[in-house]
């Protein structure tokens, strides 16, 4: 099994306290109209707030060099402050202190700096008329955002939809998940210190079925971009159809695989194996939870694999030495053992885990399950926990067929040396990223996002700033030009 860490987080950092808990709507933090979570007459308000940022504020009039100057000093300002970013994160969502300080708010930094970058550099297109007409496009904000976030990235999730917002000079309603709504608050709070004008951001803080149900049917967001399950994202695209049908991008669910062939170094292999299901306690909408081995190397794969998972510590997120916190809440700890014992009565064999760990918490033991059959529920529905399901392949097409018998298309990874393996398998998989000999490899420039239920829309790049942006066609008559 692996080993646990019952340290205090006392010890490892002093506790920030909690500063922001009421609603953040027109620059000022306020109550709920109810006194308790968000609901819908909040969004209303909130709501309202943006649209009237958007209709007549300065944000979307403003130049795009002069929001990336506000944006750049937002994100100097989360810099300053990531320490205590960090720590709000680690205490909503149970994620490791250390990776969050040292990585994700880093990466929402660069992420805002990214796209302050890009905020003056849209542009439209000239186009050649067929008959006597000089035609162009222009490309403008497409109005008030709803932005719905999940728990398991709170901050980068977050920016990695809200700085192209922001760029685009849109408005916006955040509804950051119920279990984590802390960051969001702080964020609020840096953004109007940096200058982003009243009503440009708003937070909602609230449930799904309430405030998040208000956002996707509100007749008056143009907009909805929502990270979530495959189940919630079909309940977004019917409330953004039955209301004004509103435009949605969905970066819904995954059950990604990872293939490793017979050339590939086993060591490095069962570390990114490990660690592709493993980090954020499998709480990854990427995460590699069905991994492919090669006949050739598969017995000393799955011996190194178990001697490194059962080294795995997991425990206090706030202990440097941990690699893997509690899950976020006791309904996510009780699916994901849920599914480990369907995963064994459907006859899979436990090579090593299965089990919760230590008396208090949500902690579980990292899973791997072997003799896995592709119709097992275990093979085929989003886990979103430290449960690995490992079987082997003899055939390059065999492989390539096995990783596409999914409902989902999110990602996959490859493990090779050999330059025609890789291309010819990253071309057949049917996902919308494939990592070659690495996996998480995340960056502010690399589009993300799915094929199939895996949604649509991308987050990252210049593809999602696009995302925010209405083209307008204008086109006007030529008289006398000596040339069309």
């Amino acid at each position: 099994m692996a080993s646990h860490s019952d340290g205090s987080s006392d010890a490892f950092i002093k506790m920030p306290g909690i500063k922001f808990t009421k609603l953040f709507i027109s620059g000022e933090f306020v109550d709920s109209v109810s006194g308790k979570q968000g609901d819908k007459e909040d969004v209303d308000l909130a709501v309202k707030a943006a649209r009237h940022a958007f209709d007549h504020g300065p944000w979307p009039r403003f130049s795009g060099s002069e929001r990336g100057r506000i944006m750049m000093k937002f994100a100097d300002l989360i810099e300053e402050h990531k320490e205590e970013l960090a720590a709000l994160d680690t205490i909503d969502a149970g994620k490791l202190f250390t990776l969050c300080k040292a990585r994700e708010i880093p990466t929402v930094v660069r992420l805002l700096r990214y796209y302050a970058g890009a905020a003056d550099k849209v542009h439209g297109e000239v186009l050649k008329m067929s008959g006597k007409f000089h035609g162009y496009t222009l490309r403008e904000p497409i109005g008030v955002v709803g932005i719905i976030i999940p728990w398991n990235f709170p901050s980068s999730i977050l920016f990695m939809k809200l700085s192209p917002a922001l760029a685009a000079g849109c408005t916006m309603v955040v509804k950051p998940a119920e279990q984590t709504p802390l960051s969001s608050l702080y964020y609020a709070h840096l953004a109007k210190l940096a200058g982003i004008p009243d009503g440009v951001l708003n937070v909602v803080t609230g449930f799904g079925e309430t405030a998040g149900a208000a956002i996707t049917s509100h007749m008056d967001i143009d907009k909805v971009s929502f990270t979530g399950s495959t189940e919630v994202g079909r309940k977004v695209m019917q409330a953004a159809a039955a209301s004004n049908l509103k435009p949605v991008s969905l970066e819904l669910g995954g059950k990604s695989p990872l293939l490793i062939f017979d050339d590939a170094d086993v060591n490095a292999a069962t570390d990114l194996a490990l660690s592709g299901i493993m980090c954020n306690k499998g709480e990854m909408c990427a995460a590699g939870s069905r991994v492919y081995v090669q006949e050739g190397i598969y017995d000393e794969f799955v011996k190194k694999l178990v001697e490194k998972a059962k080294s795995w510590v997991v425990g206090d997120p706030f202990d440097p030495k941990v690699c893997q916190g509690p899950q976020v809440d006791k309904k996510q700890f009780e699916k994901i053992l849920y599914y480990i014992e369907q995963g064994k009565r459907e006859g899979a064999t436990l090579l090593t885990g299965g089990k919760a760990l230590g008396n208090k918490g949500f902690y579980i033991e990292p899973t791997i399950f072997v003799d896995v059959k592709e119709d097992m529920l275990i093979a085929q529905d989003e886990i979103f926990g430290p449960v690995m399901a490992l079987m082997t392949f003899k055939t390059i097409d065999e492989a390539i067929t096995r990783a596409n018998n999914t409902r989902y298309g999110l990602a996959a990874g490859i493990m090779t040396k050999d330059l025609n393996v890789a291309n010819t398998v990253s071309r057949s998989i049917r996902a919308g990223i494939i990592w070659i000999n690495c996996y998480f490899a995340f960056d502010a420039d690399c589009p993300f996002g799915g094929y199939k239920m895996s949604g649509f829309g991308k987050d990252f790049g210049l593809e999602a700033l696009y995302k925010y942006f209405q083209v307008k066609s204008i086109v006007t008559p030529l008289y006398n030009s000596p040339w069309l």
